[in-house]
């Protein structure tokens, strides 16, 4: 988990050859700006060579250095207060031309993102969507606007869907207390994590729904409740997030969904045509 990853730093100093060492001093002193680097200018900047680096990486329980970076990023987001967060992402952009450094990152995560997805979870997920008793979509802050797109768009196909409401914990509980076995919770979350979600997924989880799990890594809180873990890159794009990857999933996962139930979006979608053109709802003037 990302808020071990310090601690297991701190604990394993004594254990590291020299090299090592000197990384984990630069990190622990360091580590808005080490999340940042890459393996050969993390070495330069601590002083050892680049395969130092990714011996240190291994060392730490990494496949490799893009791993404990991607841990390192994770742990900095969740630490970072909004004004630290604006510092740092000054500092990457630098003088760049914004609007390239900012499309062509969020271009980067989507093909990332691509690369990286389980496509057997994936269809597990959709399957389970597709079939479920009652369907309920959560997400909090900044990811309550993927929450209700996906919401907006799943009226379309289901009767059986609720999107849960957050601004109160308690009110939240009482949204979901009849979530049970054969049920579904679409979880969507990413730094800095909500309290509330983590413990609106153990809840679900402990009464026997499936959770469907939208956040950043394996190593997110609700990572460890879900059934169906489905992950996206995300960063930080000044003090707000880039959230483009976690929505190309949403929009995959309605494309699907919507393949399983065809029948009834068919059905859904001839009523509100008519709904639609009684009540005037579209504009219909030629340009």
């Amino acid at each position: 988990m990302n808020r071990d990853l310090i601690h297991n730093m701190e604990s394993k100093l004594d254990e590291f050859s020299k090299g090592q060492r000197k990384i984990a001093e630069y990190i622990l002193k360091n580590y808005d700006k080490a999340a940042y680097m890459t393996a050969a200018k993390l070495g330069k900047t601590a002083e050892v060579s680049e395969s130092t680096v990714v011996r240190f990486a291994n060392e730490m329980g990494y496949e490799g250095y893009p791993e404990l970076q991607r841990a390192l990023q994770n742990f900095v987001r969740t630490k970072l207060t909004s004004i630290q967060r604006v510092e740092v992402s000054n500092k990457l952009i630098g003088n760049a031309d914004l609007l390239d450094k900012v499309l062509l990152s969020d271009a980067d995560k989507i093909r990332h993102t691509l690369e990286e997805l389980d496509r057997g979870v994936f269809r597990a997920a959709v399957t389970k969507i597709a079939n479920a008793k009652h369907i309920y979509i959560i997400g909090m802050r900044s990811s309550s606007s993927l929450a209700g797109f996906l919401f907006f768009n799943f009226q379309m196909i289901f009767e059986n869907i609720k999107l849960v409401q957050t601004t109160s914990g308690s009110e939240m509980f009482e949204q979901i207390m009849r979530i049970g076995e054969g049920d579904v919770m679409i979880a969507i979350s990413f730094p800095r994590y909500s309290k509330r979600i983590i413990n609106a997924v153990e809840f679900a989880r402990n009464k026997g729904a499936n959770v469907i799990a939208l956040t950043d890594s394996k190593m997110s809180p609700i990572a460890q409740y879900a059934t169906e873990l489905l992950t996206a890159q995300s960063d930080m794009a000044s003090f707000v997030d880039s959230l483009v990857a976690p929505l190309s999933i949403i929009n995959a996962i309605i494309v699907a969904v919507s393949r399983e139930k065809q029948e009834e979006l068919g059905v859904n979608l001839k009523k509100l045509e008519e709904i639609w053109d009684e009540y005037d709802v579209y504009d219909k003037s030629q340009n």
